[in-house]
C-alpha cells in the first residue's frame, strides 16, 4: 500500500516540475506525518474509524440520493429534467462525502466504492460548464436560480456560497487525486479554479466570499499542484474583508437580508486588525485556518499575530468545556464575552470541525502543544457528540444541557454536518503523529503503527494503550540502524490546573499524589515538560519502548465566573472526557441534581453499553444532602448521550 501511494505521491510532484524547491519555501514549518504512513489498529479510534467507513459514509451517499443532491447534478448535466432542488449550497454535501470516501481508499481499498466514486465524479464533470464554471443552483434555470442566488454569477458573492462551494469541490478533488492517482476530479477542480482565479484578484475583481471555505481550499490545490498562483488567491480572498466590495446586498425585504450584516460573516474590518471572534461561528473558524495557513506557510507575521489574538479570545472567553463554539443558534454565531448558555448552546458540529482544522494548524506554525489540548478537548467531545454511535444518526447542534427534546436526526435540510464529520474522521490518522528535521511528535494516544521517514531513515513507531479510558500508553521505536533523533510525547493540558491554556475553566485542586511515570528502555526516567512536551532525545536502537503512565482521575471542573449560567454549578472531566448525567441512567432527571464536591467517582468500564465507555459512579448514599441519601449517580461520556432515546442531560451539575 505504501508503494502505490507514493507513486501517487510522486505523481503530485510531477504535476509543478520542480515542487520540493517551492515547497521547501511556503511550508509548515511543522508537517503532518501522511494518512497512507498510518494506521490506527485498534483502541478507543479503531471502531469509530470503521464506523464511520462502512456505515457513516455509505448512509450519506444513500442520504444525498433520497434527498435530491445528486439529482441536481444530473440536472445540471443535462441528464434529467427538473428544478435544483434544496438549498444553494447542497452540491457540498456530494463533494465532502466524496472527500471523505477518497481518504478511506488510501488504507481500505474498495473497488465497488471508488465505482461510485467514479459515477459521482462523471456527474461533477458533466454539469460543469465549458469555461469552468460549476453551480447548479444556477446554471440548471439561470433565470430562475435557487433561493438566494443571483440571476448573474457572483451576484450575491456575500453568501451565494459560490465560492464556498468550490472549496468543498476542490477539497474533494485534492483527496481522490491523493488516494487513487486519477486526475478526473482534479481536472474538474483546476478548471474552476482557474476560472476564479481570472475573476478574481488585484487586476480583476475584488470581492470576499460570504462563506469562507475556498481559502482554505486553495491552499491544498496550491499543495497538490504547487501553482503558487492558488496560494496568492487565497491570500488575496483573506485580504479582502474588510473592503468595500463588488457584491450586491440582497433586498432589505429579502430572507436572505441577514447575510448583508458584515460582522456576522467577518467582513467588518480587514482581517488582521480584527480583534476578537465575531459572526457565524463555522465561517469563523474557517476563516481562522486559512490565515494560519497564510501565517505558517508564508512567514506572514501581521496574520501570526493576528491568528495567536484571536486564538485566545476564542479560548479565554468563547468556548465551552466540550470545545463547542458557538452561542447563538439564531444566526450559529460567537456571542458577547462569557456568553455560554448551556441548554441554548448551538455548538453546531460543523464549528467544532472548524475548530479542530483551526487548532491543528496552530501547533504546525508553533510546535505549542496547548492548541494540541483545545484540539484533544473538542476532538473527543463537541465533535464526536455530531454522530451516533451506531454512525447513521447525527446532532446539528451540541447543547450541554436538555430537558429530553433534543433527539439525534438521520440527515437534514442543512446537511453540512454529517460529511463534515466523516471526512474529519476519515483523516484522523494523519493527525496523530508529525514531524520536524529529525524531531517526531506524538500529538494523540492511539492505538497505532506509523512509518516517519527522516532524513536519517525510516522510524516505525507503534503504540499499544487503552487511552483515554486508561492513562497507561506504550511506545515501541524500530530503526534498521541505530539512529538519533528526537521523540517529543505530549502531555496533556488535562493533567495540570487546566483542561486548555486559557482562565476559562479550572480544575479543582487534585488530591490524589498520583504522577507521571516515564520509563524507557527499562529505566525509570525524570520527566520534564517544555510547552506541552516531554523530549526524548538519544540514540534509538529496535526494540526500544517507551512506557508512559499519566494519572487519571476524576475531577471536577469549575468554569470562569463570567459565565452565568456555570455558577454554581461543577462539571467532571476524566482525562480527556467531559462527562454528562443522562436521565435514563439516573431515575429520569438530572437538571436539578446536586453533586457535593465532595464527592468520589469511581471510574467502572461497560464494553455493553454504548459501544463501550467507562463510567463513572458517584456513590452519595450518607451524604449530607436530604435529596441525595440514597443517591448513586451514574455519569456518561458527554460524546455518548441521547444514543438510547430522549431524556434529560446535563454537563454542569449543582453543588
Amino acid at each position: 500500500m505504501l508503494t502505490r501511494i507514493s507513486v501517487v505521491l510522486c505523481a503530485v510532484l510531477a504535476v509543478a516540475g520542480v515542487a520540493g524547491q517551492s515547497n521547501r519555501q511556503v511550508a509548515y514549518p511543522i508537517q503532518a506525518v501522511p494518512l497512507n504512513q498510518v494506521q490506527i489498529t485498534g483502541g478507543f479510534w479503531r471502531p469509530k474509524v470503521d464506523t464511520n467507513r462502512t456505515v457513516t459514509i455509505p448512509h450519506i451517499l444513500v442520504q444525498n440520493e433520497k434527498t435530491g443532491r445528486v439529482d441536481n447534478l444530473r440536472k445540471g448535466a443535462g441528464r434529467m429534467p427538473g428544478e435544483y432542488q434544496g438549498r444553494r449550497f447542497n452540491d457540498t454535501d456530494v463533494y465532502k462525502v466524496v472527500e471523505a470516501a477518497a481518504y478511506t481508499l488510501i488504507s481500505h481499498p474498495d473497488p465497488g466504492l471508488s465505482k461510485k466514486l467514479d459515477e459521482l465524479i462523471d456527474l461533477i464533470a458533466a454539469a460543469q460548464q465549458p469555461d469552468g464554471y460549476l453551480f447548479p443552483a444556477r446554471t440548471i434555470t439561470p433565470a430562475s436560480p435557487a433561493a438566494g442566488v443571483g440571476t448573474e454569477r457572483w451576484m450575491y458573492e456575500n453568501t451565494g456560497h459560490e465560492l464556498y462551494n468550490a472549496g468543498h469541490l476542490y477539497e474533494a478533488a485534492v483527496a481522490h487525486f491523493l488516494a487513487t492517482g486519477k486526475r478526473t476530479l482534479l481536472d474538474v477542480a483546476v478548471k474552476n479554479a482557474d476560472l476564479v482565479r481570472r475573476t478574481f484578484g488585484p487586476a480583476a475583481r475584488h470581492d470576499a466570499p460570504g462563506h469562507e471555505e475556498i481559502e482554505l481550499a486553495l491552499v491544498r490545490l496550491f499543495q497538490a499542484t504547487n501553482d503558487r498562483r492558488y496560494l496568492d488567491l487565497a491570500k488575496f480572498f483573506l485580504d479582502e474583508r474588510g473592503k468595500k466590495h463588488a457584491s450586491q446586498d440582497y433586498p432589505a425585504d429579502s430572507n436572505f437580508a441577514m447575510y448583508n450584516d458584515r460582522p456576522y460573516r467577518q467582513d467588518q474590518l480587514p482581517v488582521v486588525d480584527q480583534p476578537r471572534a465575531v459572526g457565524h461561528a463555522v465561517r469563523a473558524t474557517y476563516l481562522y485556518a486559512g490565515m494560519t495557513d497564510i501565517a505558517g506557510m508564508m512567514g506572514d507575521r501581521a496574520y501570526d499575530k493576528a491568528v495567536d489574538r484571536l486564538w485566545q479570545d476564542v479560548t479565554s472567553k468563547r468556548m465551552y468545556l466540550t470545545g463547542g463554539l458557538g452561542a447563538r443558534g439564531t444566526v450559529e454565531a460567537f456571542g458577547d464575552d462569557y456568553e455560554l448558555p448551556n441548554q441554548t448552546a448551538y455548538t453546531e458540529t460543523c464549528a467544532s470541525v472548524g475548530g479542530l482544522l483551526w487548532h491543528y494548524r496552530m501547533f504546525l506554525k508553533s510546535g505549542d502543544a496547548k492548541y494540541l489540548d483545545a484540539f484533544e478537548q473538542t476532538l473527543y467531545n463537541g465533535y464526536l457528540s455530531g454522530v451516533s454511535v451506531r454512525g447513521d444518526t447525527f446532532f446539528y447542534q451540541n447543547p450541554l444541557e436538555s430537558t429530553g427534546r433534543a433527539e439525534r436526526s438521520a440527515y437534514f435540510d442543512v446537511a453540512c454536518c454529517p460529511a463534515n464529520l466523516a471526512r474529519l474522521m476519515a483523516r484522523l490518522p494523519e493527525l496523530i503523529y508529525a514531524q520536524r528535521m529529525d524531531e517526531i511528535f506524538v500529538n494523540l494516544y492511539a492505538e497505532t503503527t506509523a512509518v516517519v521517514k527522516l532524513a536519517k531513515g525510516d522510524v516505525r513507531i507503534s503504540q499499544a494503550t487503552q487511552y483515554p479510558w486508561d492513562g497507561k500508553i506504550s511506545i515501541a521505536v524500530q530503526v534498521a540502524d541505530p539512529m538519533e533523533f528526537t521523540l517529543r510525547l505530549r502531555a496533556p493540558g488535562w493533567l495540570g490546573d487546566a483542561p486548555v491554556a486559557s482562565d476559562l475553566y479550572r480544575f479543582a485542586k487534585r488530591t490524589d499524589t498520583e504522577s507521571i511515570g516515564l520509563v524507557v528502555g527499562g529505566r525509570p526516567t525524570a520527566v520534564q515538560i517544555e510547552n506541552g512536551w516531554i523530549t526524548l532525545r538519544r540514540h534509538w536502537m529496535s526494540g526500544d519502548r517507551i512506557d508512559l503512565t499519566l494519572p487519571m482521575p476524576a475531577r471536577r471542573v469549575f468554569a470562569n465566573d463570567g459565565i452565568k449560567d456555570d455558577a454554581g454549578k461543577a462539571a467532571i472531566q476524566r482525562g480527556p472526557i467531559v462527562y454528562s448525567l443522562e436521565g435514563l441512567d439516573n431515575g429520569g432527571r438530572v437538571v436539578d441534581a446536586v453533586i457535593p464536591l465532595t464527592a468520589k467517582f469511581s471510574p467502572v468500564f461497560q464494553g455493553e453499553l454504548l459501544g463501550g465507555v467507562m463510567v463513572l459512579k458517584a456513590d452519595l448514599r450518607g451524604a449530607a444532602l436530604p435529596m441525595a441519601a440514597t443517591r448513586v449517580y451514574t455519569a456518561i461520556p458527554y460524546f455518548a448521550w441521547a444514543n438510547r432515546g430522549r431524556g434529560e442531560m446535563v454537563v454542569w451539575i449543582r453543588y
